[in-house]
């Protein structure tokens, strides 16, 4: 009963403070809906220049479809190299689409063009996924005037995508998104709670009182838990309704993988809170450790690139909690699998929310004591 009037006096605290709620409920949709657009791995509206040399039927065609085509936006066509070459070097356009005529090398002469596709590699990444839309684009075009010649090619690759055929990166990144947004209201709420008690010198008040010291830690941690459940089951409406993106699992398996992560994130988030002396102190080591929860989660880079470059660091993953709750999300949400298949990331969520919620009540018997 005792520890029950804490917990309604924690959430008074919260209803009392209008900026706060807003902060707490409000402010996590708008930002699931403006990350949801802006954080994407899909490259389009790549800007281009066509330089044809060739001034073919074949190069014709592929640059009609690059001006249909909504990741590319053609910027000029031009039949000088030199003159998009300026523009590439100014920065005005990502990549450059160069049709040459194999006959005017001495070659044998050919009935197909010969392409070069130049990118800017500054930003890696772009430019590998530009490449793949440029040689996809161009082999339908080829294969097309290969059949049209009456001839078969060789061999033709048909994949197969499976769970997310339109790869669409909104579904792979919408519940990252979720997580993401729990992850950071729950340690930013929780890791100012003691320290902000011992600030406004309230502290006192809670250790006099007939509370013991676990029921004082569970009154601190269960409204950080209600917060951060509501704020999940808000996130998940937002990124299904407005997103549209498909649930083809049992979304009630997803709770029990959220407690878990919260007792974990909470007690972590508590230990902050009884090690630092003043709130900036807080904001600053948890700032600091979400840098490191999302890096080293899979929620940017895969953890096989991790384990490439860095094998060493692959031990901070496995015992990193948001990589399991992660998982699990994009496991339920795109592949609609059930316990049977992520019971191993369960049980590593329980081992981390055990041994960091005895370390958390072990250091905040040694706070009460000073």
């Amino acid at each position: 009963m005792r520890l029950l009037y804490l917990v309604k006096k924690e959430m008074l605290e919260v209803v009392r403070q209008r900026e706060l709620l807003v902060l707490l409920f409000v402010a996590p949709l708008i930002q699931i809906v403006i990350l949801g657009y802006v954080i994407t791995t899909d490259v389009r509206n790549i800007p281009v220049a066509v330089v044809d040399l060739e001034q073919g039927r074949v190069s014709r065609a592929v640059t009609e479809r690059l001006v249909r085509s909504p990741l590319f936006r053609v910027r000029s066509v031009t039949f000088r190299e030199e003159d998009a070459g300026e523009r590439f070097r100014r920065g005005e356009v990502s990549a450059i689409i160069v049709f040459r005529d194999p006959a005017a090398k001495g070659r044998v002469p050919l009935t197909l063009p010969e392409v070069q596709v130049h990118l800017d590699g500054v930003d890696a990444n772009s430019s590998q996924i530009a490449a793949g839309y440029f040689n996809g684009l161009i082999r339908d075009v080829l294969a097309r005037e290969v059949k049209r010649a009456g001839a078969k090619m060789p061999l033709e690759a048909r994949p197969l995508i499976r769970y997310n055929p339109r790869l669409r990166s909104i579904n792979f990144m919408g519940p990252g998104i979720v997580a993401l947004l729990l992850t950071i209201l729950s340690m930013f709420i929780t890791s100012f709670s003691f320290v902000r008690e011992r600030e406004q010198q309230t502290m006192d008040t809670l250790l006099l009182s007939r509370l013991r010291p676990l029921e004082i830690y569970a009154g601190k941690a269960l409204p950080a838990v209600v917060v951060g459940l509501v704020d999940m089951i808000l996130g998940v409406a937002v990124v299904i309704f407005w997103f549209g993106i498909p649930v083809r699992g049992n979304l009630l398996h997803l709770f029990p993988a959220a407690l878990l992560y919260l007792a974990a994130i909470l007690s972590y988030a508590l230990i902050i809170s009884t090690v630092v002396s003043n709130q900036q102190q807080a904001l600053f080591f948890t700032w600091f450790s979400l840098v490191l929860f999302l890096l080293l989660g899979g929620f940017f880079t895969p953890l096989e690139s991790i384990h490439a470059r860095a094998p060493g660091l692959m031990v901070l993953t496995d015992i990193n909690p948001f990589r399991y709750l992660i998982k699990i999300i994009r496991e339920i949400f795109l592949k609609g699998n059930g316990p049977a298949f992520f019971w191993r990331d369960l049980a590593a969520l329980a081992a981390i929310a055990l041994t960091l919620t005895s370390l958390s009540l072990l250091n905040f018997k040694r706070f009460i004591s000073r």
